[in-house]
């Protein structure tokens, strides 16, 4: 028989038995091991994909990427990151107004060197969290291996070095909604987007084995320079925006507000649906034909905008 005083003891050992909460990532929906993860403010970077840029690094690392064309058909990429940390990351270089509309909505800081006119007052006007590398030069640093202005990089031991500097703790945004994986019988294993020419088109090919889309540029498999990692988001994101100019002639516009058709590639299969953005500073949404959340799988998301549907293509 058991005393009293043990029944006691056993009682208080299963009262301290305690089920961690799982801790979800408000940026891609990953599970976390820390909460601290989750909380982490987010930090935008911009990323050169000239010839001159390639390979580049921290982009396989990136918890959501925005592609969009900066000038003279030359795409560049908005690579965002919150539980991420690389420690090299570039080439960074210049702002442009458009992607503002996608750091605005998150919340988050914005790393670049420079930018367009337009930009600089844009981030100026809407108050957006900047860290700009003409004023914040400790936080980047410039390589030996690559000329200027393709040498620019740096790190996340200095850039959150930098937001805490600022006091950029923590960002508040509307996560996407996501969804559990469920990879399908392919429908969609070769995706194209007629972006810009040849040398900055993008190829995304559907890996079966690990559901994601390995992305290819010139007819090469899109790299990181240091691990050679092939960049592999689990969904690709087409967002057809309108593209014009600035009234300068020359640097690149896109209508990022409203509505237009939207291509998910997820699973391996195409679901088309439409984007709409209120304002500048609204969460983009995405719905199917029938107007519910269009939920995105877990991970990397990329984000490519494209001029027209028929930019788009894809083949079993």
């Amino acid at each position: 028989d058991q005393t009293p005083t043990e029944v006691e003891a056993k009682v208080e050992v299963e009262e301290e038995v305690v089920v961690k909460k799982e801790v979800i990532s408000p940026l891609t929906g990953r599970v976390l091991t820390e909460q601290s993860q989750a909380s982490r403010p987010v930090t935008a970077l911009m990323i050169e994909n000239s010839p001159e840029s390639r390979p580049q690094s921290g982009l396989t690392e990136a918890d959501m990427v925005y592609e969009a064309i900066a000038e003279g058909g030359i795409t560049r990429f908005m690579a965002v990151y919150q539980e991420s940390q690389p420690q090299y990351i570039g080439p960074i270089r210049s702002a442009r107004p458009y992607y503002l509309d996608f750091i605005l909505p998150l919340d988050g800081s914005y790393g670049h060197v420079g930018g367009s006119p337009d930009a600089i007052s844009d981030i100026k006007t809407l108050g957006i969290k900047d860290l700009d590398q003409f004023y914040n030069a400790n936080a980047y640093w410039r390589t030996n291996d690559r000329y200027a202005p393709h040498n620019v990089y740096t790190s996340f031991e200095k850039l959150d070095a930098l937001n805490n500097s600022k006091n950029y703790k923590t960002s508040s945004f509307k996560p996407l909604d996501r969804k559990k994986e469920v990879p399908q019988t392919p429908t969609a294993s070769i995706i194209d987007f007629s972006i810009s020419g040849p040398l900055y088109s993008p190829r995304f090919t559907y890996d079966p084995g690990t559901n994601t889309y390995l992305r290819s540029q010139g007819g090469e498999p899109h790299i990181d320079q240091k691990s050679r990692a092939q960049i592999a988001p689990k969904t690709v994101v087409a967002l057809i925006m309108e593209k014009g100019y600035d009234p300068d002639g020359y640097h690149t516009a896109y209508k990022t507000t409203g509505t237009g058709k939207v291509f998910v590639f997820q699973d391996g299969i195409v679901s088309e649906g439409t984007w709409s953005k209120k304002e500048r500073s609204s969460a983009l949404t995405l719905t199917d034909k029938n107007g519910l959340p269009l939920n995105l799988n877990s991970g990397q998301t990329w984000f490519s905008l494209v001029s027209t549907s028929s930019d788009v293509s894809f083949r079993p």
